[in-house]
């Protein structure tokens, strides 16, 4: 019994989060999102809280504003006034002064060459970040209209090596039920060369197309949205992969004449370098793209 109940809680707690990334673009109306739910809005902000840290405003703030910290980069022909619609805010002076204390600059000042700085202090906070000498500046991305993806995930708080656990704990999932044919799948809902390593939300997900009995399956699930990616074949060891993002979000993407939207980049993996003894990875990485 006590299992179940853990379960549902994980269930639900992933559930409220996967909810609030996916709907950062509108007003979030708690009442409504607890009724949706089927539990109190107290239960509701109790177990938030207990599973992820912080409380489900300052997790809203929060994800606003990482959205609008990247659309400020990459999406060039849209207004300050327009990034902070497209991220939920009610007006552009609570924006502004949301985004300087968070940033210490001003969305101008980020937008005009701040968030060099602050990415590379993140990345340069690496101890081997930038080690191999692999390039991404060569890649031409493919243009593709993706499908949606129903996925299992272990969401984990952090990029670092212990998400090496999550991925060991979906392989092991995945040879218990003797599925044989699946897709490893990274998403992305923050951007870590913009958030803060520490508090990236790194999503470990697998595709099943095994056909395999409900039961079997006690994994939290949601669907990848489908639209129009921009698809960067890509190889590299370790942290190589933040430097392929790195390039994408600020080199490709505003000189690409696309923008990005709200949606979460992903990658699709062909070699996992958290699941090899060389860190080698072998991918496809999927950034939503629109005509600007």
């Amino acid at each position: 019994m006590k299992k179940n109940i853990a379960l549902n809680r994980t269930k639900v707690t992933n559930d409220l989060m996967h909810y609030i990334y996916d709907n950062i673009d509108s007003q979030i109306n708690l009442d409504i999102l607890s009724a949706d739910f089927h539990i109190s809005k107290f239960h509701m902000h109790r177990i938030f809280k207990e599973e992820f840290g912080s409380n489900i405003y300052e997790t809203v703030k929060s994800i606003r504003l990482q959205k609008a910290s990247n659309l400020l980069i990459t999406n060039k022909n849209s207004t300050i006034s327009e990034i902070s619609a497209m991220c939920g805010y009610g007006s552009q002076t609570s924006f502004i002064r949301a985004f300087i204390k968070r940033f210490e600059m001003s969305p101008k000042q980020w937008r005009k060459g701040g968030y060099l700085e602050y990415s590379n202090k993140i990345l340069n906070a690496l101890p081997d970040h930038f080690g191999s000498k692999t390039g991404y500046s060569d890649l031409e991305p493919l243009i593709k209209k993706m499908k949606p993806i129903k996925v299992y995930y272990i969401r984990h708080l952090g990029y670092d090596q212990s998400i090496k656990k999550c991925w060991q704990k979906l392989q092991t999932f995945i040879f218990h039920n003797d599925i044989q044919s699946y897709s490893q799948i990274a998403l992305y809902h923050d951007n870590p060369i913009i958030t803060p390593l520490k508090d990236c939300n790194y999503v470990a997900c697998i595709g099943i197309n095994d056909d395999i009995e409900p039961s079997q399956i006690n994994l939290p699930s949601f669907e990848i949205h489908g639209g129009v990616y921009a698809e960067f074949s890509a190889t590299g060891y370790g942290d190589d992969i933040l430097k392929l993002t790195q390039w994408i979000y600020h080199e490709w993407l505003p000189s690409s004449g696309y923008e990005t939207t709200t949606k979460h980049s992903y990658v699709v993996y062909d070699e996992n370098n958290f699941l090899n003894e060389k860190g080698f990875f072998s991918l496809k990485y999927y950034i939503p793209i629109v005509l600007t």
